[in-house]
């Protein structure tokens, strides 16, 4: 749920940073963002993997982090020399597309022992 909670807080960081002058809150609500990501998601990553395989789980998921970042940025450039506020819907959309996605998976997959892995 913390990471649910943290992900829609930093929805708001495009529109603060690219359309308005709120510019230092929009780098809190990323840095909420940011952290939560750097945080809770690896201990998601260690809560769902035997830890004999941990080592592997992370390079898989820090090597799709890595190309997804790419992409994202590559799609934030092309569209900062086009629109702002296209390049800020783009941003809103798909962090909801996101958090719709974890929401989903908190629904759905259970650690063996824990339940939910995302509470």
């Amino acid at each position: 749920m913390a990471l649910i909670l943290a992900v829609l807080l930093s929805v708001g960081f495009a529109p603060l940073i690219f359309l308005s002058s709120a510019v230092i809150w929009g780098m809190v609500l990323w840095g909420v963002g940011m952290g939560a990501q750097e945080s809770i998601v690896r201990a998601i990553v260690a809560n769902l993997v035997p830890p004999q395989r941990r080592g592997s789980a992370y390079g898989i998921f820090s090597t799709g982090y890595g190309l997804a970042w790419f992409l994202g940025s590559l799609l934030m450039g092309v569209l900062y020399d086009r629109s702002l506020g296209l390049l800020v819907l783009t941003s809103v959309v798909l962090q909801l597309l996101g958090l719709s996605l974890l929401w989903w998976i908190k629904q759905g997959v259970r650690h063996p022992a824990r339940g939910f892995f995302l509470c």
